[in-house]
């Protein structure tokens, strides 16, 4: 009785309105005498952590309304099902008349205010305002109505171009980008108020029209590809920046914009040859969630006695002596207080999820989706989805962050090459975390057998183990990950060498904001990594979105990536040109990419000490009498064609014409 309780208390504490009362103040300057401790403060004054608890009470009703809130005709998901939410909505039954639209089924929850309703969309159904009447029994007048929109499909998805290893992603955090519109920075009514640049986890005033405003900088950059983390509204009382819990699945957030904002980003960007790529996240969402403040069902969610955590061991899922008990930790422990983990068996939940993407790609025309901590969702769920994303848009890029340790773990996420796996996820695409450990590992540990610059060859020699692996995406650094630069101990020799690598070997290539300007720091905390770009506001004293506002070295790293970009997105050897790798020698790392004839040959290496190196060994594997070396970075012929200078660490792309 203790228990319960205590947990009723903490529910009203949850939704007490003083909970969130603090200042509005905007503070936009980006230094500051705060202390360490001042600027890495997460929660606002007035503002607790979030308790978990159970939902022993009804929620808090906010407003009615239908998701999906449209859909389209023509679309191979001709079953939609829509969550009607409205008070005691459960005691009405419904009925609409409209051609080509009918009512499957009728299905009720636990709480009184949610009702499902299967549709079917035939071919004939008509575009325009669908009309959903309620009446308590047959006999009575239509007592309630509501509206619901059917639209005409766009070309869209006939035209969607997906991910391949010819783009570069660039990935950035719209908070922490650039503020186009001072006027929605913040808004009274949300739960996190107030702009404050100097604090870290604090909201910085980023939004879609910044992103919009460099797009001329995006395309001179030569990105391919944009990757925001999530922009659905995340209206939590702290750490709202992020967008990792998400409050409302089909509303992009006020103080970045609003969903034709969204839209017209995407229509911008592909007009420019930029495709968008979606951040999607179904483990998980915020706890000011609609749907969590009044739950349709309690097994809506994993709940716990008391707050339990996942164990981040996603080994517990293939491991062939694993327990239960440690599995069901990994896949329902709560990533935070504040982010209740979804419960994907329910099968309106999967559908509510699943409708939700597709209606996203279709309604914001995606090229692409990055699926946020893939491996802590129910994996049959994970399967499902991919199967009905690509029934709906066969050539949509889809990859899932799988930061898990070791080529066998991460293989086991990806499309099977096993034939007796328990699971087939069905997507090639993952986040390359293996390829990541190894380049830091190359560029920063001493060699030794499998040590240093050999985990490179060590871990591509893996390769076997997925169906594709030029489908992976490849980085230096992203979000969670200390900046490259700094990663490598501002050494900038093993940072290009790093980022030569990056564009030359397999895989779809992304880079995080600013490391084409050197940004640098370490993410710890996290928040260091995720700061903002100088000259994305109007009060920043530099802009160094301009090459006259960047120093000389930030000027030169931007040259040299963009000149990697453009040679990665022009040259199709790099893109899926045969690749041959060699044992490393002399502490050197050494790859080939060839395609119909044109021999690319990169050198990688950091010991800390120069040496010439021979290229004979590289020659014999072509055939090659060499007529010709070029080094592409520099377009400089090289005069011994037979072996090279490096310096103490770098990386060398060597043009191969061969006799």
């Amino acid at each position: 009785m203790y228990r319960l309780v205590v947990k009723f208390l903490l529910t009203l504490l949850l939704f007490s309105p003083w909970q969130y009362s603090f200042s509005q103040e905007l503070i936009y300057e980006t230094e500051s005498d705060l202390s360490l401790e001042e600027k890495e403060r997460r929660l606002p004054p007035g503002i607790d952590r979030s308790p978990h608890y159970f939902p022993l009470i009804p929620g808090e009703f906010s407003h009615a309304r239908i998701n999906p809130p449209n859909w389209w005709i023509g679309m191979e998901e001709t079953v939609v099902e829509l969550l009607i939410y409205d008070r005691n909505i459960a005691a009405y039954m419904a009925q609409i008349d409209h051609q080509g639209v009918t009512v499957l089924e009728s299905i009720r929850m636990e709480s009184p205010n949610y009702k499902v309703l299967r549709i079917k969309i035939d071919e004939d159904a008509l575009a325009g305002n669908v009309d959903i009447h309620f009446k308590k029994n047959f006999d009575e007048e239509i007592s309630r109505s509501m509206n619901w929109e059917l639209k005409d499909r766009t070309d869209h998805h006939l035209n969607i171009q997906g991910l391949f290893p010819g783009d570069v992603i660039y990935l950035m955090m719209p908070d922490r980008f650039a503020n186009g519109d001072y006027s929605n920075d913040s808004f009274k009514e949300m739960n996190q108020q107030g702009i404050d640049r100097r604090r870290i986890y604090y909201r910085h005033g980023g939004d879609l029209q910044g992103i919009i405003d460099r797009l001329d900088y995006l395309e001179d950059l030569g990105v391919t590809a944009l990757w925001l983390n999530p922009v659905f509204e995340n209206d939590q009382p702290y750490e709202s920046y992020h967008g990792y819990a998400i409050t409302d699945h089909y509303n992009v957030d006020r103080r970045f914009g609003d969903n034709d904002l969204y839209r017209s980003l995407s229509e911008k960007a592909l007009d420019r040859g930029i495709k968008m790529v979606h951040d999607v996240i179904y483990n998980h969402i915020g706890d000011h969630h609609w749907i969590f403040r009044d739950l349709p069902d309690k097994d809506w969610f994993h709940w716990h006695d008391e707050f339990t955590r996942t164990t981040y061991r996603s080994t517990t899922l293939m491991d062939p002596y694993g327990s239960g008990v440690d599995r069901d930790l990994y896949q329902q422990g709560w990533f935070d207080n504040h982010m209740p983990d979804l419960n994907q068996n329910n099968e309106r939940v999967a559908n509510f999820l699943i409708q939700n993407t597709i209606w996203a790609i279709e309604y914001f025309k995606l090229n692409g989706l990055r699926i946020d901590t893939y491996s802590y969702s129910d994996l049959d769920f994970m399967s499902e989805l991919v199967q009905r994303v690509y029934n709906e848009y066969p050539k949509i890029g889809i990859f899932g962050e799988t930061w898990v340790h070791g080529p066998g773990v991460q293989a086991w996420f990806a499309e099977q090459t096993n034939p007796f796996s328990p699971f087939n996820s069905g997507m090639e695409g993952l986040t390359d975390f293996q390829l990541y450990y190894a380049i830091l590992e190359a560029l920063n540990e001493p060699h030794g057998w499998t040590t240093g610059i050999e985990k490179l060859y060590y871990t591509l020699a893996q390769d076997h183990l997925y169906k594709n692996p030029f489908a992976h995406v490849t980085f230096v650094d992203n979000h969670d990950l200390d900046r490259f630069l700094s990663a490598v101990g501002d050494n900038v020799e093993k940072f290009k060498a790093g980022l030569v690598f990056l564009f030359t070997t397999r895989g779809i290539p992304m880079i995080y904001y600013g490391t084409e300007i050197a940004m640098k720091n370490r993410a710890n905390p996290d928040g260091w990594v995720r700061e903002g770009f100088p000259g994305g506001w109007r009060e920043d004293a530099v802009n160094k979105f301009e090459e006259a506002g960047r120093t000389e070295l930030e000027n030169e790293v931007f040259g040299f990536i963009r000149k990697l970009i453009n040679l990665r997105t022009s040259t199709p050897a790099f893109q899926n040109g045969k690749m041959i790798q060699f044992v490393p020698d002399n502490e050197v790392y050494a790859f080939i990419r060839s395609d119909e004839g044109e021999n690319y040959l990169i050198l990688i290496h950091a010991s800390g000490s120069s040496r010439t190196h021979s290229l004979e060994r590289y020659l014999s594997e072509l055939n090659c009498t060499p007529l010709k070396v070029i080094n592409v970075l520099t377009n400089e012929a090289i005069e011994n064609r037979t072996d090279v200078f490096l310096p103490e660490a770098g990386g060398m792309i060597l043009k191969l014409i061969c006799d």
